[in-house]
């Protein structure tokens, strides 16, 4: 009977990592394919589909407008085909518009101008913002925060803060210009620096004085993710009582606090790319569904129904993000395509968007497939680690 008990038990947490995924990712999908059907519902654009998931469809029914909506067998994303679409990436069907009636034609994507169907395109990351904005607000709203003071307890011996002269009562005031209001703001952009040299304001009994440091980088195993590079200083929060505070916000506070957060993901994810340019970052860091679905199992297990909200948050200004990248296939390259028309004063031709689509799908596909691979090595060394 036991040994059925933690059968049983390890069953249902195994479970909960798929469950946890697709209950972040349908939200994070539906509301940014969402986006893109209710502005071009708006424009006049008739939608034959809106599916969450790819290929076959398991479920689904036929709106009074004939729009299809469905859930269908491959839970990774989702599309939204507007009249005049040849497939779920929204590319031209030339001989579908050329069979139509006019009544028909004046309904495609392809007939609107051009200032409209950039806004059809662009909703879809503009809502996964605004997504993310609601939630990290409403969890603020909701909760209030608890706020650390950005003072320093203790300094590591050896460290980088030791180097730069950082002594135990500093108040943290600014970094490379930028106001640090709590201890978490200032963990944040120091874990994001690492390697770089911080220009840091500091408060010293009552004195304001200019200290510069350069964060160690430091691999730590991030649940869900793998190991991962920081940035560290080396210096400890206060653990004086008169230094933590609750912060309850009214709306208006929690909605900037929301914008606040969103602004800084996509700081972050920004910072990482250049030096994944410049080659300071390892690409080994990037994650594919396999990773979301960990950290989201991770994230559900240890803390619940409330750091899952939180991780929709941090997923959709992602997935909006990576959309506005000027890729062919994704939500930036067919604004690429817009900003070209705009320019030459007619659209591209078929055969230069065909190619661009081939493009963007190779490296949307190879992208993929080195996340995945990443994900694999990173789920075998946890596995490793928990069997040593």
């Amino acid at each position: 009977m036991d040994q059925a008990v933690a059968l049983f038990g390890k069953v249902g947490g195994l479970l909960l990592y798929p469950v946890a995924f697709l209950f972040v990712l349908t939200i994070v999908v539906f509301v940014h394919e969402f986006g893109h059907y209710w502005v071009g519902r708006r424009c006049g654009v008739g939608v034959k589909a809106f599916s969450i998931g790819f290929g076959k469809e398991l479920w689904g029914w036929t709106d009074r407008h004939g729009t299809r909506w469905k859930l269908s067998a491959i839970p990774l994303g989702g599309y939204v085909k507007f009249m005049g679409d040849m497939n779920a990436a929204s590319v031209p069907d030339e001989a579908a518009l050329a069979a139509m009636s006019p009544a028909e034609r004046a309904q495609s994507f392809q007939s609107k101008p051009l200032l409209a169907r950039a806004a059809v395109v662009a909703a879809g990351p503009v809502a996964n913002f605004i997504l993310a904005i609601l939630v990290f607000a409403a969890i603020t709203w909701i909760g209030g925060r608890q706020v650390l003071a950005p003072r320093i307890e203790a300094v590591q011996a050896g460290s980088a803060a030791e180097s730069a002269g950082f002594q135990p009562q500093d108040l943290i005031v600014s970094i490379d210009g930028r106001a640090i209001a709590s201890f978490s703001d200032m963990q944040r952009l120091v874990s994001t620096s690492a390697g770089d040299d911080l220009t840091i304001l500091v408060d010293r009994g009552g004195s304001r004085l200019t200290l510069n440091a350069t964060p160690a980088i430091r691999e730590v195993e991030m649940p869900g993710f793998g190991k991962q590079r920081i940035g560290v200083l080396g210096i400890q929060g206060s653990r004086d009582p008169a230094d933590l505070r609750f912060v309850r916000y009214g709306i208006v506070d929690s909605l900037g606090f929301g914008v606040t957060e969103t602004w800084a993901v996509v700081d972050r994810t920004f910072a990482y790319l250049g030096k994944l340019v410049t080659g300071r970052e390892s690409p080994k860091q990037l994650s594919g569904p396999i990773g979301i679905m960990r950290v989201s199992g991770d994230v559900a297990a240890v803390g619940g129904l409330a750091p899952l909200v939180g991780l929709i948050a941090v997923l959709s200004v992602s997935i909006g993000l990576i959309n506005l990248f000027p890729i062919p296939l994704l939500d930036g390259g067919h604004l690429l395509f817009y900003a070209a028309e705009a320019a030459l004063g007619r659209p591209l031709s078929e055969r230069a968007q065909e190619i661009g689509f081939r493009i963007g799908l190779a490296f949307v596909v190879m992208l993929m497939l080195f996340a995945t691979w990443n994900d694999l090595v990173n789920l075998g060394a946890s596995f490793a680690s928990r069997g040593t």
